[in-house]
C-alpha cells in the first residue's frame, strides 16, 4: 500500500520553550500536542487546520537544520510585515518565475520557503 500523507516533519530546536514562543507568537501557528517525553517533550504545532504538523525535537543535538521547508500564507506582504516587527530575517516578497515568496529562518536555522496561496 503506498503512502498516503505526511502527518509530522520534525524541526531540530535547542529549546523547545523559545521554539514554541516564536511558532506561536510570531507564526500564529496552534500547539497540537505537548505531552512529556523521556528526552524532553513531544511538542508538535500546525497552522491553523493543517494536517500536518511540525515536532519541534530538542532531542537531537547533531541533527542538522532542516532547509526548503516549504508553506504557504495568503498575504505575504502582511507576513513580511510581522517577520519584520518581530526582528526575523528574511527575504522578500520577491516575484519569481513560479509565483512570489517569502524566504526567512527560524531562531535555530530551519529555513522556509513562504508561497503566495
Amino acid at each position: 500500500m503506498p503512502i498516503s500523507q505526511i502527518l509530522t516533519v520534525t524541526v531540530p530546536v535547542a529549546d523547545q520553550e523559545r521554539a514554541l514562543a516564536f511558532y506561536t507568537g510570531v507564526l500564529d501557528f496552534e500547539v497540537r500536542t505537548d505531552n512529556p517525553f523521556p528526552m524532553g517533550r513531544w511538542l508538535t504545532v500546525a497552522p491553523k487546520g493543517a494536517e500536518t504538523t511540525l515536532l519541534l525535537a530538542s532531542w537531537f543535538p547533531d541533527m542538522a537544520p532542516i532547509g526548503g521547508l516549504v508553506v504557504a500564507a495568503p498575504d505575504l506582504d502582511a507576513l513580511a510585515a510581522r517577520l519584520r516587527e518581530h526582528e526575523c530575517a528574511f527575504e522578500g516578497p520577491s516575484e519569481e518565475a513560479w509565483g512570489r515568496q517569502v524566504l526567512f529562518y527560524d531562531p535555530f536555522g530551519n529555513g522556509f520557503v513562504v508561497s503566495q496561496a
